[in-house]
């Protein structure tokens, strides 16, 4: 009810300001253009389905397709591109960190759990000495799949290692099975998935590959777990940004009721809608 309130506060907002004015003289009412960054799925996907319902707020919504997890935030940083929705929140921060960049969060809209999927081998228990795992190779999505692998018995992390850290193959301590961990550029793991005993896989490539992680996977991360609260995938902007209205109109449309069922009835658990 809250979601819903505020959506109809922005529209009539944009409405006293004369966004939603019938045109005079012939001439075509103003209309505010966005550019969004993201990736083709689910993110894409959501997003055109948000783009009608913008149009009635009077923005056009330019929705621009990414394959990997760089140039988003160039494009947004550079100021080519208006925002980004691709990524979760430590990536970011690492990413601020390490390159230089201000991408700053304007609104949390959904979690992709993340899934251990088959290649050769089609459990944990078939794993023998010498089996690759491929893992993603940027920090915090190897990390997150480190604790994945953890969770499921697989290897021993240092203690204290969570979201807020940043770990790769170096740092196991111990190895529960004699298997070879494989950093892999995060697009490029689904395609290998035949040549590994097991993969890793981040939510999106899981479903461009065609795999649901609450059907295909053999373990993943729950709805309810603290990875849901830290790995929600949000909308960002370069710092200064914040109060672009159109883009406070967009975060509120991704998380109005309308969106949040079609984020439920499409991806069936693969794609979850943010709870605070």
């Amino acid at each position: 009810m809250k979601k819903i309130i505020t959506l109809l506060l922005v529209l009539l907002t944009l409405c006293a300001c004369g966004g939603q004015k019938e045109p005079e003289g012939g001439e075509t009412a103003e209309v505010t253009k966005i550019t969004v960054a993201c990736s083709p799925t689910p993110h894409a996907e959501i997003l055109a389905e948000a783009k009608p319902i913008l149009a009635n707020f009077g923005i056009e919504l330019e929705i621009v397709e990414f394959e990997d997890y760089v140039q988003p935030v160039e494009v947004v940083e550079s100021g080519e591109i208006d925002a980004n929705y691709f990524a979760h929140v430590p990536y970011l921060n690492n990413y601020n960190a390490e390159k230089g960049t201000t991408q700053t969060v304007v609104g949390k809209i959904h979690y992709e759990p993340f899934g251990i999927y088959p290649g050769k081998k089609s459990s944990l228990a078939d794993l023998e000495d010498g089996d690759e795992i491929l893992v993603p190779n940027d920090g915090t999505n190897e990390t997150r799949a480190l604790l994945l692998l953890q969770d499921n018995g697989i290897i021993t992390l240092p203690d204290g290692v969570g979201a807020d850290t940043v770990v790769t193959v170096n740092d196991i301590v111990s190895y529960n099975v004699n298997v070879k961990i494989v950093e892999v550029e995060a697009a490029q793991i689904a395609r290998s998935k035949e040549d590994a005993a097991l993969v890793i896989l981040n939510g999106n490539y899981a479903l461009a590959a065609g795999l649901n992680v609450s059907k295909d996977a053999i373990a993943y991360e729950k709805s309810d777990s603290s990875a849901a609260q830290t790995y929600v995938n949000v909308v960002a902007v370069k710092a200064g940004n914040e109060n672009n209205e159109a883009i406070k109109t967009l975060v509120s449309v991704l998380t109005s009721q309308t969106i949040q069922d079609f984020i439920q009835k499409t991806y069936e658990g693969a794609v979850v809608p943010f709870e605070e």
